[in-house]
């Protein structure tokens, strides 16, 4: 019987729970009668929160004889929580959740509080092992983990606290995990981390972003297609920004980690940039790259968020022509210094995070306008749909997961491309 990982939140979740499974296999996890379940949890949002304890209850209904394990950032951050389920028979931090032997002794059926949660000081953890994987389950790109942790302090983010500081993955490692992925068929990878324009600071000599992105291209030529997460636009370096230029294979996507429009919001949440910083940086990377596009996550209802103050977010949109939006109203974390701060009534907060989502959707669809009548190289992710470079959902009609389908865009229905294959339409 193998391990069942539910894993919830980032990228780089969905990474570490491909090796959860390698090292929960390994230590026999898999052969207990009633099996396993691990909940790989985020803790970004108080929602993220209740729903891993809601799918903690539902795994206990349904496979009542198994063992089920929590950890991720939720458990690194709130052990308590977790540890005092009754559902629950095992916690493990993030970085323990790694290593194999700490699945090979659980503990028994029914033991107290102490003895089954397993989550040491992440700040104590120094630096990020390479975990080699083969695949990424149920998915058509390959995520590769180089960087994890985070070493500012957003008055808003818990995320350091589940995660530690920021450590970077060697450049050699890295390049060696993207050539096992793209001999195993994958034609796409992400790069991701927890702060992923911060990798390298802690390696010998210091090496940017940029840096990597130029040798895992440069090291891995049958890799057709390089894409980055979330990245803060702030740390951009130098060769990051001429690889966008010079690099085809590298995605015109950038998803940025903006989080507000307003400079004194952005002050108040202990950001590194201003309003204007965003601006400029969409338009030097246009510049260089006429086809980027961008997305962008920012919360909606920040403590002390005007009405003029969240009118800056919503500009913000038009400003830098995002096209892709995360919208999070905001969620008060216990421990953060933004849950101290005056808050905004939760219906002001639900509706603000509602206008910026339709804002989003107009943004949206008038990107997919712009897009119909063009050609676009279509990855597609499972039968019937796909992703273009610039991370537009198509739909289309050919093509196996994994696989590359160069089509024409005829139209869209307000959330996807209709392509039809570039044979099909010169035929």
């Amino acid at each position: 019987m193998a391990v069942d990982v539910l894993t919830f939140g980032c990228r780089l979740n969905a990474y570490e729970s491909e090796v959860i499974k390698r090292e929960a296999g390994e230590a026999g996890l898999g052969e207990l009668e009633g099996g396993a379940v691990v909940v790989n949890t985020c803790a970004v949002t108080a929602e993220a929160v209740r729903q891993a304890r809601q799918a903690i209850r539902k795994a206990r209904r349904e496979n009542p004889d198994a063992r089920v394990i929590v950890t991720g950032c939720a458990a690194q951050t709130e052990p308590d929580t977790f540890g005092n389920m009754d559902e629950v028979d095992l916690v493990l931090g993030n970085e323990e959740k790694l290593q194999r032997q700490n699945y090979r002794a659980l503990p028994d059926f029914g033991v107290n509080r102490y003895e089954k949660v397993r989550v040491n000081d992440i700040w104590q953890v120094r630096e990020t092992a390479s975990h080699m994987v083969d695949a990424i389950e149920g998915r058509a790109r390959a995520f590769v983990q180089v960087q994890n942790g985070c070493d500012h302090r957003c008055t808003f983010c818990i995320i350091p606290y589940g995660r530690g500081n920021s450590r970077s993955v060697p450049i050699g490692a890295v390049v060696d995990q993207v050539k096992r992925l793209v001999d195993n068929g994958y034609a796409e990878v992400v790069l991701t981390g927890v702060d992923l324009t911060s990798f390298g600071a802690d390696l010998p000599g210091s090496p940017k972003l940029g840096r990597l992105v130029r040798a895992i291209l440069r090291q891995v030529p049958d890799l057709t297609r390089l894409r980055l997460s979330s990245i803060d636009s702030i740390e951009a370096d130098g060769d990051l920004m001429a690889a966008f230029a010079e690099e085809e294979r590298l995605m015109p996507h950038l998803h940025l980690s903006l989080q507000a429009g307003d400079d004194m919001i952005l002050k108040r949440m202990k950001r590194r940039h201003l309003r204007a910083d965003s601006i400029r940086f969409c338009e030097e990377v246009r510049r260089l790259r006429p086809d980027a596009v961008f997305g962008a996550d920012i919360i909606a209802g920040f403590p002390t968020e005007t009405e003029a103050m969240f009118d800056n977010s919503l500009g913000i949109v038009d400003e830098c022509r995002l096209t892709h939006l995360h919208v999070f109203p905001f969620s008060p974390r216990e421990g953060t210094p933004a849950a101290r701060m005056p808050q905004l009534p939760r219906k002001v907060v639900k509706e603000r995070a509602a206008r910026l989502r339709a804002k989003g959707e107009e943004a949206y669809r008038i990107h997919l306008d712009a897009l119909v009548g063009s050609r676009q190289r279509i990855l597609i992710e499972r039968d019937g749909l796909g992703r273009t470079e610039g991370f537009a959902m198509a739909s289309v009609a050919q093509g196996r997961p994994g696989e590359i389908v160069d089509a024409a865009i005829t139209g869209h229905d307000g959330e996807r491309l209709i392509a039809v294959p570039a044979h099909e339409q010169a035929a």
